[in-house]
């Protein structure tokens, strides 16, 4: 549900933009929970319903993998790729294993050390989680790593901004800028009230709360470059610090590239017009179709190990103990070398040839080098259940 359309033309309800020094307005958003309270009913809460149990559906068909942490690297990388685009990098998940895997191509785009930074970030902090909460500490070390060695990386990474920034087309002037974040001296005080509506002891539901909090993130903008990504970042990091998901298995940077125009405008809608309940039913809507989605990858995921246990088991011979391991080894590392699988089964240099070629012949593997050295082979059908989008079945 959306608010009614006159009271979104006076609304300031998310805050309010004030003139400053250099003759341009900027935000200063309101404190959450929003006032008045976000109204939970009609599509609202149809939709909560729905994300709520699409998600526990999610997390139970990922405990239901074989040693889950094989997987979950590559629904990693795919968020990786997917936010980064987002931000303008042009590096695919094919590029991110291949650079993962040293794989020499002078063709491949130079932003993909930006994507090998998110998923280095997302790992970082996934293992901070443990001893320390979603914070303002947590998120000014992710930015640090994020950015780390990359463009941007003259943007004081791990720092919060000390200049004014702005949102709006390539060459605009804060006076043109489609949103100016609050100044740089409001931020620290925005973060703090941010931080303690993390942490408040609240009737709200765990999603409308993660939703707020995204979007509030991204309004304060704290950081000279990295925000969309670090916001992004959050989503996951809180779904798993509050233990809705097992494993950080959601990417829902994949709902917000396919409507990103949507995105931005439901975002600009709520400081403009304090249209929360517009923005909280775009992010449950996501929450939802992703979550499907992933529970769908899951399933694939499955078969396809069962099937491919089953042919190494029906055709390797005394070389399917290896094969089995091989097979493992590549959910989270899909693309190897014969060197890689010989120091995996310890064996001979020649024993991991045959065991590559006979994955090969099998259609497990894939050469992709085209090279009759330093070859190169990846695990195919697997990289495309997370290359391409796939469907709820019912």
């Amino acid at each position: 549900m959306t608010m009614p359309k006159d009271s979104l033309l006076t609304s300031t309800r998310a805050g309010q933009y004030l003139p400053q020094p250099g003759g341009y307005r900027a935000f200063i958003p309101a404190p959450l929970p929003p006032d008045p309270p976000v109204q939970f009913s009609g599509e609202l809460q149809k939709l909560l319903s729905q994300a709520d149990r699409a998600l526990g559906r999610l997390d139970g068909s990922i405990q239901t993998l074989p040693n889950p942490d094989l997987f979950v690297l590559m629904y990693v990388r795919k968020e990786a790729v997917l936010s980064s685009q987002i931000e303008g990098t042009q590096s695919s998940l094919q590029d991110l294993l291949a650079a993962e895997a040293q794989v020499l191509d002078p063709d491949r785009p130079r932003d993909v050390g930006e994507v090998l930074n998110y998923v280095r970030a997302m790992n970082y902090g996934l293992a901070r989680l443990v001893k320390l909460p979603v914070s303002i500490r947590l998120i000014r070390e992710i930015h640090a790593q994020l950015l780390e060695g990359m463009r941007g990386s003259h943007l004081t990474p791990g720092e919060l901004r000390r200049s004014q920034n702005w949102i709006g087309p390539s060459g605009c002037t804060l006076a043109e800028a489609t949103f100016v974040p609050p100044p740089p001296a409001e931020v620290p005080n925005a973060l703090g009230a941010w931080e303690n509506f993390l942490h408040q002891d609240d009737a709200l539901p765990l999603l409308v709360k993660i939703g707020l909090t995204h979007a509030q993130f991204e309004t304060i903008h704290p950081f000279l470059d990295g925000n969309g990504r670090v916001g992004r970042l959050l989503i996951t990091f809180l779904l798993c610090e509050q233990e809705v998901l097992f494993k950080p298995v959601l990417y829902l940077s994949y709902y917000f590239k396919r409507h990103r125009a949507a995105y931005y405008e439901q975002l600009q809608a709520v400081r403009d017009h304090g249209d929360w309940e517009g923005w909280l039913a775009f992010f449950l809507r996501g929450v939802a179709e992703v979550s499907a989605q992933a529970t769908e990858t899951a399933r694939r995921i499955l078969a396809l190990r069962e099937a491919h246990r089953a042919l190494i088991t029906e055709h390797f011979g005394r070389a399917a103990g290896n094969g089995h391991r091989l097979l493992e080894y590549l959910y989270e590392h899909p693309i190897v070398s014969v060197n890689d699988v010989q120091e995996l089964t310890g064996t001979s240099y020649q024993a991991a040839n045959t065991l590559v070629s006979n994955m090969e012949t099998h259609g497990v593997l894939t050469e992709f080098t085209g090279q009759s050295r330093n070859r190169r082979f990846r695990y195919e059908d697997y990289i495309r259940l997370f290359a391409d989008p796939v469907v709820e079945t019912r």
